[in-house]
């Protein structure tokens, strides 16, 4: 990939204005999903349906994510990184301005999957400029500085959304994005890099429809699994269907030049544990932000303000100690950092499975304080890994592989986590709060046992692998 010849590569100061520009699309997906999960009880309430029904507002998000992202990279090296950006910025704002708009949770649904269409470009084209814009030795302190200002987001969200379900209108939860969203249009527009490839290679249609249909059908299984509206029988083809359309997307990718996504990448050592590794932690792992909320509300009786304020520490651990991750990796190597660093994330999972009614407030906040440093320390780890051995000509192809398989963990986490717990809970539309926190503390111990087993991934790695990002056994001059 290259700059366009209409643009010129970034000054100085347009170099370090990248991350912030980057930032504010990171900051305005944090902030929407935080916003929700907070506003969940409350909007399923407005919309007379079950609290884990609410399960399919959130997994349609990510789900389309997950479909859309593959063809985010090849957008990026068509029409080039600003172009794009900018035009899935104005994408999502226009879908949060439709779900506020929305009155009914099939309508919220589709606007949600529009919403999703922008932020599948968003993301990897982000992390693409960046890995463009900054040396591999540099990439681990950009990433995590990008990260800060997007780690706003889940600080203030939890809070913003209790107190904006608790004293106005649930639909302010979205239309909060268009400011934001306007702004950032400018900025990016204005000042973001034009990186784009001369040579693009022609789309791959037929694997785009494979892969992205095979997707779908499989979270949608993943969705219905367990709340019987389907027999089993119907469940059973639909999951063979979405198989069949995976492997053929296998086959296919297989005999053409430029597939959809080139799994030849899979060869990598460093990249094949980076994603296979993300992929099985970030189930365990993105169930969580959807359970939390229902715990303490539904569970534990909390207003909307306290359970935003009760999701605050995870965000201010997370930004506080971003700038120690570079100094953690540099010392120890990814490897020894994601195997220790996964199994402590399970265990503090499963440790929330231990939360009830007579739990002392502090010792709560004080195992999300720690669960928020960990889980940091993992995205970071793992998002930067994924570009160790990939040289130039592939980063685009791996920012897409990356962002898509991070996406599908993540829509297939909240529909394990909702799962999990509906096999606990007798009736989900009539639960007693003490029923509610039994279900919820085993889909702890689940996604918390799930979690410590993707450890296994990350035993392929050897100890110097990374360096050239983690510039792990370099003399440690500074953290």
């Amino acid at each position: 990939m290259t700059v366009s010849s209409s643009s010129s590569s970034p000054s100085v100061y347009g170099k370090r204005l990248v991350p912030w520009l980057v930032a504010v699309a990171f900051f305005m997906e944090s902030l929407d999903t935080t916003i929700l999960n907070t506003g969940v009880p409350t909007i399923a309430q407005a919309l007379n349906v079950a609290p884990l029904s609410m399960k399919a507002v959130l997994s349609s998000y990510t789900l389309s994510l997950a479909v859309f992202i593959p063809i985010s990279g090849w957008m990026a090296d068509r029409f080039g990184t600003r172009r794009v950006f900018a035009s899935a910025i104005a994408l999502f704002t226009l879908g949060s301005f439709l779900c506020g708009i929305s009155r009914n949770i099939h309508l919220l649904v589709a606007c949600r999957i529009l919403q999703g269409c922008g932020g599948a470009m968003m993301l990897p084209v982000g992390r693409l400029t960046m890995v463009q814009t900054f040396a591999k030795s540099e990439l681990i302190r950009a990433m995590s500085f990008v990260a800060i200002p997007g780690l706003i987001g889940p600080m203030l969200g939890p809070v913003v959304g209790g107190l904006i379900v608790a004293y106005f209108h649930w639909s302010i939860i979205f239309f909060v994005n268009i400011p934001i969203g306007l702004v950032g249009l400018y900025m990016v527009y204005r000042h973001l890099p034009d990186y784009r490839d001369e040579d693009t290679p022609p789309l791959d249609i037929v694997g785009m429809i494979l892969f992205g249909s095979g997707i779908a059908l499989l979270s949608y299984v993943l969705e219905v699994f367990g709340e019987h509206t389907l027999s089993g029988i119907e469940m059973l083809s639909l999951l063979a269907i979405s198989i069949v359309l995976l492997a053929g997307y296998g086959i296919n990718s297989a005999k053409i030049e430029f597939p959809l996504l080139r799994l030849a990448l899979f060869r990598l050592r460093t990249f094949r544990a980076a994603v296979s590794g993300s992929f099985i932690t970030r189930i365990g792992i993105g169930g969580i932000p959807f359970l939390f909320p229902l715990l303490y509300q539904v569970g534990l009786g909390f207003t909307p303000i306290e359970s935003g304020m009760m999701m605050m520490p995870q965000a201010m651990a997370a930004m506080s100690l971003k700038l120690t991750m570079p100094g953690i990796l540099r010392r120890f190597g990814y490897r020894t950092v994601l195997i220790s660093n996964t199994v402590m994330l399970g265990l503090l999972i499963m440790l929330f499975g231990t939360i009830g009614a007579g739990t002392p407030v502090w010792l709560i906040v004080l195992e999300v304080f720690c669960f928020g440093f960990f889980t940091s320390l993992q995205y970071t780890s793992m998002n930067t890994l994924v570009y160790a051995d990939a040289t130039e000509e592939e980063t685009s192809k791996a920012s897409t592989i990356s962002s898509t398989m991070q996406q599908m963990s993540i829509s297939f986490g909240v529909a394990a986590a909702s799962l999990a717990t509906a096999l606990f809970v007798p009736d989900r539309f009539h639960t007693s709060p003490e029923e509610m926190i039994h279900g919820i503390h085993k889909a702890f111990l689940c996604l918390g046992g799930l979690t410590i087993l993707s450890a296994l991934v990350f035993r392929e790695l050897k100890s110097n692998d990374g360096s050239a990002v983690s510039r792990h056994g370099d003399e440690i001059s500074e953290a």
